[in-house]
């Protein structure tokens, strides 16, 4: 049964096509991925089939009354709203009449409106509300979410969670998912491919995410130059038919080019050679340079080189018997390995595990409390940010890259700035835009392009993945395949850390990291694998250990919630405590919550910021919101610290 259906659909936004006579149909039953270029439309065509924007031609049918759920990029807030009222929001009004209620029921009986509450539960019994009460209770256990828990107690993959609940809850015919792998750890990505394999509607999804766009999707469609071209089958195999298509088509612009070429020697032969020119033939040179002028060109693929350093010592970083905890809870527990010249090593975990940590003692940026790290010789670093605390907003992208100068060294060879980013594909123009404006995929070709510039024989890349097209994350793959110098990478890209590492360094759960050799899927050959997944459940501080820690401060999301760590903390033994001054004692009570307070205020301006709309906004807005986040974030580093300077004067 046809769900949707796209006739001669135009779509612009100023000059530019996004979509451009396309057609269309969605079948009940499809999963069918959305390809393109950062800019090429995909959001919007996604924003057409919610209805959230009409097009400007052309015709979208729609099956009478159908049922549309969406799950977006952006996660709910960290509020203190319950799971059940926001899972009960996906039921429109009844929704919105089972959250008042659900809210109600849970205040205190001095301050329940009784009036209010009978209003409701007449309103709740003509709507049939009470099965639907049942219906989201029901989705709540089969998404092991408990409906009392706050959002603010939650975790982004916890909260990824959520807001698919919300989506499903009303039964939806079509299933849209805009990135919805984003920031999350390996672990939920592969459950949430198992949730989104079981429903029984349609799905219309974009990703970058290779391997689960290859595990879900059925179906692709190419966006490209405000065409679609449609693919019966799994990515992989798309992309023998993508190449196959780009080479067919590059034979006919060869053919076309020299026909107008021949043409053009024609037309200026003159009079004399010529005594009577054919009309027609003329005629048939200007449609062959209209045609020509109109052609739209492919946006060039990022030409991206690095910059070589001096070779480092042989030995890069060492770890022996190194131990690291936070409230008695290990983050990492007796690890020892060693990082050589040339290694190319994945890190692996739950978000909020440690992994920054783990990167930061490896630098030596961090010592651990107990064991030893030494760090090798002629280090040159160079470190890729996953939230981009190297840009400055409020500066050109230009000098963001330059910093005063009119050109960088490439391999030895000196190249304009402005040529240098043109092969990130930035044009002369967009040179001179403020970051502010810039998209989150061109921030992150900003940054590497920045990262690139800089002698380095040690990349240090923390999630270099979001947000980036395929293209140019095949690039990079290819780039750091190449690379000789030594690179240690966190990552949830599956088919990236297959492509790119040599070996990886897992937490497997208790502070334990395990060391093996090989990619992801190597990693699972070998017998590795995460902890059991805890269920959440009336939770305050708990679970944020690793992102509490100084070191995890980047961690896009808290660690995923545990229900106690009392009977961790008492199994530890306890060294007597040193007595702080009243005041101190009392700022170091004050800190745990104040840290809690700034994590949820940072989770909330980053859903902000990683909004598709966010940067289409004023761009003094923009740079408003991006300077209270950095505040934001240097608030809490400075929280972190202080709390270790109090916790070290108690050890």
């Amino acid at each position: 049964m046809t769900l949707l259906r796209f006739e001669n659909l135009h779509l612009a936004y100023g000059r530019t096509p996004l979509l451009n006579d396309a057609n269309l149909t969605l079948e009940e039953g499809e999963r069918v991925a959305i390809l393109g270029r950062n800019g090429a439309g995909k959001s919007s065509l996604l924003k057409l089939v919610a209805g959230e924007v009409h097009s400007d031609g052309g015709s979208l049918w729609r099956k009478p009354g159908l049922r549309i759920g969406v799950l977006p990029q952006v996660l709910p807030a960290a509020d203190d709203r319950d799971v059940f009222e926001v899972v009960a929001l996906g039921l429109a009004e009844a929704g919105r009449l089972l959250e008042e209620f659900h809210h109600i029921t849970h205040l205190p009986p001095d301050q329940v409106d009784l009036k209010r509450m009978d209003e409701l539960q007449h309103q709740l019994d003509a709507c049939n509300g009470w099965a639907l009460s049942q219906k989201v209770e029901q989705l709540l256990k089969r998404l092991h979410l408990n409906g009392d828990t706050r959002m603010s107690e939650l975790s982004g993959g916890w909260r990824r969670r959520v807001a698919l609940a919300q989506a499903l809850v009303s039964e939806p015919d079509l299933l849209l998912l805009d990135e919805p792998t984003n920031h999350l750890d390996i672990e939920t990505i592969q459950w949430l491919e198992e949730q989104i394999k079981s429903f029984p509607g349609a799905v219309l999804l974009i990703t970058h995410d290779r391997t689960f766009m290859q595990n879900i999707a059925t179906r692709m469609l190419e966006l490209d130059l405000g065409e679609i071209t449609s693919w019966e089958g799994r990515y992989l195999d798309f992309l023998e038919f993508k190449a196959h298509q780009l080479e067919v088509e590059a034979r006919h612009q060869a053919a076309f080019d020299k026909k107008l070429a021949q043409e053009e020697v024609w037309i200026r032969q003159g009079i004399k050679a010529r005594r009577t020119r054919n009309e027609g033939r003329v005629r048939a040179l200007k449609e062959l340079r209209k045609q020509r002028a109109e052609r739209l060109q492919r946006q060039g693929k990022a030409d991206i080189q690095l910059e070589a350093a001096e070779r480092s010592g042989k030995l890069v970083a060492e770890l022996t018997h190194a131990s690291y905890s936070y409230e008695g809870v290990p983050i990492i527990r007796d690890l020892t390995t060693s990082i050589q010249r040339g290694d190319k090593i994945g890190i692996l975990g739950r978000n909020g595990a440690g992994k920054t940590t783990l990167l930061k003692m490896l630098l030596g940026e961090l010592q651990p409390q107990e064991g030893q790290v030494k760090i090798g010789t002629k280090l040159e670093v160079a470190y890729f940010d996953q939230l981009r605390g190297q840009l400055d907003p409020q500066k050109t992208v230009l000098d963001n890259l330059a910093e005063g100068r009119t050109s960088v060294t490439i391999n030895g060879r000196d190249k304009h700035v402005i040529g240098y980013l043109q092969d990130f594909l930035f044009t002369p123009e967009r040179a001179r835009q403020p970051v502010s404006a810039l998209s989150g995929g061109e921030q992150n070709r900003l940054l590497l392009a920045k990262l690139f510039a800089k002698p380095a024989n040690l990349l240090v890349m923390d999630e270099p993945t979001n947000d980036l097209d395929l293209e140019t994350l095949e690039l990079l793959e290819e780039l750091l395949l190449n690379y000789e110098g030594t690179l240690l990478l966190v990552s949830h890209d599956r088919a990236f850390l297959d492509s790119v590492v040599t070996g990886i360094l897992a937490f497997e759960g208790d502070g334990r990291v395990k060391e093996y050799i090989g990619g992801y899927e190597d990693w699972i050959r070998q017998g590795g694998r995460f902890p059991p997944l805890p269920t959440p459940g009336s939770l305050k501080t708990a679970g944020k250990v690793a992102a509490s820690a100084p070191a995890a401060t980047t961690d896009t999301a808290p660690s995923q919630p545990k229900a106690s760590t009392a009977s961790q903390t008492q199994s530890q033994p306890q060294k007597p405590a040193k007595k702080l001054s009243y005041k101190l004692q009392r700022e170091l009570d004050l800190l745990p919550g104040e840290i809690e307070q700034l994590e949820q205020q940072i989770a909330t301006q980053e859903g902000k910021v990683s909004d598709p709309t966010f940067y289409q906004q004023d761009a003094a807005l923009v740079a408003s919101e991006l300077q209270q986040l950095e505040a934001l974030q240097q608030q809490l580093e400075q929280k972190m610290e202080r709390w270790l300077e109090l916790e070290a004067e108690t050890q």
